[in-house]
């Protein structure tokens, strides 16, 4: 075995667990040829070793409406990407280089993927500035910052800005069966279903209020004004008859042909 082979092994015994100070391995990974069997084999480990950052970095992201097993698998993507791409000869070390790429995985995923409805990616990528430059702009004013002035700090456009602020609502939505932990710790949740009331049986009644009232008004004054005698002013056929003039079987013909117009125009529209 070569002499940087013999160093390898000595760095892996004597801190086995630790992603720091890795880089002899990525020396020797590089010192090896693709079709070299001990490759994969140092590759793994290198893996292995790496492991833990990749998920430190995923308990850092958890909280924020995504699986937690989830973001480990993500960050895991982006660690391996970050051991095949990391160069020893660069003077960098691994860790440097390894966070940054994890994490920016990470944050491409939340980005693209985990938001509740669709929102454009500009808006997207500007929500996900808001943070730090809130932060910024509020230490540097002594204040919240406004839209404009967010805006202004970020050199975007007003209307992007204002789209973003009201895009945070679609970053995460919850679901009415869950359960809130809000209350005594030994009587059960209720869910936000719980706290909805019933459909309120009077929504009808207005329903069909407001798909009459335009077809009442175009009516003729004599039909109008028989409806209202018999169904506001609770008069009989027969007051109605000497109240406008005719047979009580008029008013009864007037009544039942303009009900049934009504309910067939209704129905239609």
């Amino acid at each position: 075995m070569s002499s940087t082979s013999n160093r390898g092994a000595a760095k892996r015994a004597s801190k086995p667990d630790s992603y720091d100070n890795i880089e002899p391995l990525f020396v020797e990974l590089a010192a090896l040829s693709l079709d070299d069997p001990r490759r994969e084999a140092v590759r793994t480990e290198v893996i292995g070793r790496c492991l833990p950052l990749a998920d430190h970095i995923a308990r850092k992201f958890s909280g924020r409406g995504e699986n937690f097993e989830d973001l480990v698998q993500i960050a895991r993507v982006g660690m391996l990407a970050a051991v095949d791409r990391f160069d020893p000869t660069r003077g960098a070390t691994f860790l440097s280089f390894a966070v940054p790429t994890i994490v920016g995985e990470v944050r491409r995923h939340f980005r693209d993927y985990a938001w509740s409805v669709r929102v454009p990616r500009r808006i997207k990528e500007i929500q996900s500035m808001l943070g730090p430059t809130v932060e910024t702009l509020s230490q540097r004013l002594g204040r919240v910052p406004r839209a404009r002035e967010i805006a202004e700090e970020l050199g975007v456009d007003l209307n992007e800005v204002t789209q973003a602020l009201i895009a945070r609502n679609a970053y995460k939505t919850s679901s009415i069966d869950a359960v809130s932990d809000i209350g005594e710790s030994d009587s059960p949740g209720f869910s936000v279903l719980d706290s909805l009331g019933a459909e309120d049986p009077d929504f009808g009644i207005v329903d069909n209020c407001l798909a009459v009232t335009p077809l009442l008004a175009a009516l003729p004054d004599r039909e109008k004004q028989v409806l209202a005698m018999r169904f506001f002013d609770s008069m009989s056929q027969e007051q109605i008859a000497r109240q406008i003039g005719c047979s009580q079987m008029q008013v009864s013909r007037i009544l039942a042909k303009t009900l049934k117009s009504l309910r067939e125009q209704a129905l239609r529209d």
